[in-house]
């Protein structure tokens, strides 16, 4: 049995906003916390490949990994993999973004299997990434509604 989730938030900004910060990959060590760096390796149009590292976990072991994301400016989705899949089979995320009454929605959908020799299974990985997408979406959102009112607080200032 594979792992799924599906997670989602609605972020109280424009769309080109959410779009625009979320996907500056380079800026992710100050989008998510669980980042310590990124590092773009190849960029091809809108094709990018990237080594994320994260921060120490509570063992001091510290996790990174080679994915590669496919942004799709027109439909606003985002389609990524890790090329280096470490304790996953596979791991596949999607990204969707769409414009609310309430500002964007952002959903990742997340499918991916677990390694026979893993510290952890599917079910395990599962809810674990549910966690964390829940503390990491809210992050998010604060961070570029934060960003939102600070441009529109600008332009105020300037008209």
């Amino acid at each position: 049995m594979a792992g799924h989730t599906e997670n989602e938030i609605t972020i109280d900004a424009p769309l080109e906003l959410v779009w625009d910060m979320t996907n500056d990959i380079e800026s992710w060590p100050q989008l998510f916390s669980e980042y310590a760096s990124v590092e773009v390796l190849d960029r091809d149009g809108d094709r990018t490949t990237f080594r994320i590292t994260m921060h120490p976990d509570d063992q001091g072991q510290v996790w990174s990994w080679v994915s590669e994301r496919v942004a799709d400016p027109t439909t606003r989705t985002v389609r990524a993999h890790r090329v280096e899949t470490g304790p996953f089979q596979y791991m596949n995320i999607n990204w969707a973004y769409a414009e609310t009454p309430k500002g964007t929605r952002m959903r990742w959908v997340q499918d991916f299997a677990m390694k026979p020799d893993a510290p952890v299974n599917d079910a395990g990985m599962t809810a674990m990434i549910n966690r964390n997408s829940r503390t990491q979406l809210a992050l998010i959102r604060d961070r570029i509604e934060e960003a939102a009112g600070e441009r529109h607080t600008a332009a105020v200032l300037t008209d």
